[in-house]
């Protein structure tokens, strides 16, 4: 998206059209995440599919496919703290951002079949780059690198886990104890909540607001964070504080549309599904393709050479192991109780704290 809409396009514009479009793309950016979660729910409706299997394929699969894009890309011009960065990044963002402003928002619904299944990938999907990082870095100290063959390995098993992810869905049923319990917990509905399609809509249509909504939702986000981040710098904020928050947080901020969206439209099980989706598709389908193109280096800015080994990983796998605890006991109560999403957020302040002292 970068390359597509590169930010010497907005240089030469004064601070108050820089504010008016800002404005427009941030109206864009709720417009096309309103039409992708109406895609997704209505396909959902019409295949029998439990929205939270879209939300962990198709959703989360669209919403990923830039970042793959840029981390190759990266990769390629041997920037490979780009690369590595956006994908964990991604991940603990995802996770404890997103996830965690939902759950302190409404009682997010606790699918156990997703959560035992593709729940366990993600976390083990982490785990596995992680172990892959430290072990070659041990090994091979500054000249370690993530190389090709394991980006090949972690594109296969993303193929798997698509295979058996569609092997999976196709036995699945709404969970009638979380779907109970959610309603238990919080009986009032969404603010903006969708009704049942009365016939289901033609395929066509779905998969049509779904791209159409996902386009929108990358442009207007893009735009909005170019924008925001000049406008930010004619103002005198330093570039490092631009760099460690507004364009960090540019990345997730398709995701947190969506999620928040589908919230707003009351289907939670989006959020859930696409958070953990994403995630998966974070370490297998972003590293894994970066690294395919070209072997990644761990160590890859001799003035931070340990960055990404001892902050962006241990971040990655103090959040996930804590998500994981929380799921737990999220599956035997049905839903994920509110208080769960506090420590993850606050989580994510602490790691964009950190990011900035460092």
């Amino acid at each position: 998206m970068e390359h597509l809409i590169p930010e010497a396009w907005f240089e030469p514009l004064g601070s108050p059209l820089l504010l008016l479009i800002s404005a427009v793309a941030l109206w864009v950016l709720s417009q096309g995440a309103d039409w992708l979660v109406h895609g997704a729910s209505e396909l959902a409706y019409r295949s029998g599919l439990p929205k939270v299997i879209v939300g962990a394929t198709i959703v989360s699969l669209g919403t990923t496919a830039p970042e793959c894009a840029v981390s190759v890309m990266a990769a390629w011009q041997g920037n490979a703290g780009l690369a590595l960065g956006n994908a964990v990044g991604s991940v603990i963002a995802d996770t404890a951002l997103i996830f965690g402003l939902g759950a302190l928002l409404v009682p997010l619904p606790a699918d156990r079949y997703v959560l035992s299944r593709q729940g366990w990938v993600q976390f083990g999907s982490a785990v596995l780059l992680a172990a892959i990082c430290y072990l070659m870095y041990f090994l091979h100290g500054d000249q370690a690198v993530i190389p090709r063959s394991i980006g090949y390995l972690f594109l296969l098993l993303l193929a798997a886990y698509l295979a058996i992810s569609v092997h999976w869905s196709r036995g699945h049923g709404v969970d009638a104890e979380a779907v109970a319990a959610v309603a238990d917990v919080a009986p009032v509905p969404a603010i903006d909540e969708e009704p049942a399609p009365r016939a289901a809509p033609p395929p066509t249509r779905s998969f049509g607001m779904i791209v159409a909504g996902l386009l929108l939702v990358l442009v207007g986000s893009r735009v909005t964070i170019v924008c925001v981040s000049m406008l930010a710098g004619r103002f005198g904020v330093p570039e490092v504080v631009i760099s460690a928050t507004l364009v960090a947080f540019g990345t997730s901020l398709p995701e947190l549309i969506v999620g928040m969206t589908s919230l707003r439209r009351g289907h939670p099980e989006l959020l859930v599904g696409n958070v953990i989706g994403a995630d998966v598709l974070n370490i297998l389908f972003v590293t894994g393709a970066a690294a395919a193109a070209k072997p990644l280096p761990l160590i890859y800015e001799a003035s931070l050479p340990t960055v990404f080994l001892w902050i962006h990983l241990p971040f990655m796998l103090v959040t996930l192991t804590y998500f994981r605890l929380c799921i737990f006991r999220a599956v035997r109560q049905g839903h994920f109780a509110r208080w769960m999403g506090g420590p993850l957020v606050l989580t994510y302040v602490i790691y964009s704290v950190v990011q900035f002292l460092v």
